[in-house]
């Protein structure tokens, strides 16, 4: 369960990087 939130943050924080910087992508 512990990985399952680990992967769903992660995976929030790379969402959220590529909305501020959509230049690279």
């Amino acid at each position: 369960m512990l990985f399952v939130l680990i992967l769903t943050g992660v995976l929030l924080l790379y969402l959220i990087y590529a909305l501020l910087h959509p230049e690279k992508f």
